[in-house]
């Protein structure tokens, strides 16, 4: 797991140009995955928003590689996912929040799935996007991530994740305070 570094939640100018030029990489690469937008666009958006800026910094720094995956006319916002071929690899070995880690009596991990997407400003996904996620690709075919649990689920102590084997994607369950090394989180951002 890497931890998160910066918490000023400031980016040099360096470091966001350095991003930019990662991020349209990308973007132009996977066109399947936002067709009918326009980089320059997203650009705008991003550099109006060094906050946004800063998260999705720390979901390419943890191994993400954000991408955008969708635009919402209503609200004007891009949508943007986590699309590594598998987990983050910097995201790994975390149960699956707060609670679950300070329930655990022995060999604690490090961090949570939810507390480390709050610290890197994004949302965990929800069952929803990651199945849509999975549309635009495979992903987890090795790994897996939890995804945003329903709270009646959550209070009975367990947690859920999917991935994708035999070409079919999965959502299992496990009790949140689980931890394995090939198990992650993907998060969303909004700009």
């Amino acid at each position: 797991m890497i931890p998160i570094i910066n918490n000023k939640k400031d980016l040099s100018s360096k470091q966001r140009e350095e991003l930019l030029k990662t991020l349209e990489a990308r973007f132009e690469k996977n066109m399947n995955r936002h067709q009918g937008l326009e980089w320059s666009k997203v650009q705008t958006k991003l550099e109006a928003n060094p906050e946004k800026m800063w998260s999705l910094h720390e979901m390419e720094r943890t191994g993400g590689e954000p991408d955008v995956v969708g635009f919402d006319a209503k609200t004007g916002e891009y949508f943007i996912y986590d699309c590594s071929a598998e987990s983050p690899a910097g995201r790994r070995n975390v149960c699956y929040d707060r609670e679950a880690l300070e329930a655990r009596k022995k060999f604690k991990p490090e961090d949570s799935a939810l507390n480390m997407a709050e610290a890197m400003g994004i949302e965990i996904l929800t069952e929803e996007q990651y199945r849509a996620l999975q549309k635009l690709g495979n992903f987890d075919t090795k790994t897996s991530s939890w995804i945003k649990t329903p709270a009646d689920i959550r209070k009975l102590g367990g947690a859920i994740f999917g991935d994708r084997r035999y070409n079919t994607v999965f959502i299992y369950h496990n009790g949140a305070d689980s931890y394995y090394a090939a198990r992650g989180f993907r998060g969303s951002a909004r700009v």
